[in-house]
């Protein structure tokens, strides 16, 4: 595990320390949550950019000419 300083605005430690205090975290864990979230994001973001530009608009359209034509139930129709 690597260890870091990290500086922030005193507004924003108050907010990470008080957020920390209601979810019964330590202040190291919760930044260490956001920052996995936010790199997780990123990865995602990454990952459908790849795959986006192997897409084919005629594929798709020609797997969606195999779906059958139903109608959706009650339930799912928009109103």
């Amino acid at each position: 595990m690597s260890a870091i300083s990290l500086r922030l605005p005193n507004n924003l430690h108050r907010s990470v320390r008080e957020m920390a205090g209601k979810e019964h975290v330590s202040i190291n864990q919760m930044i260490t949550l956001a920052l996995a979230e936010k790199v997780s994001a990123l990865m995602t973001d990454e990952y459908l950019g790849r795959r986006a530009k192997h897409g084919s608009k005629a594929k798709f359209l020609k797997a969606m000419g195999n779906v059958e034509k139903n109608e959706p139930e009650s339930k799912d129709k928009l109103h």
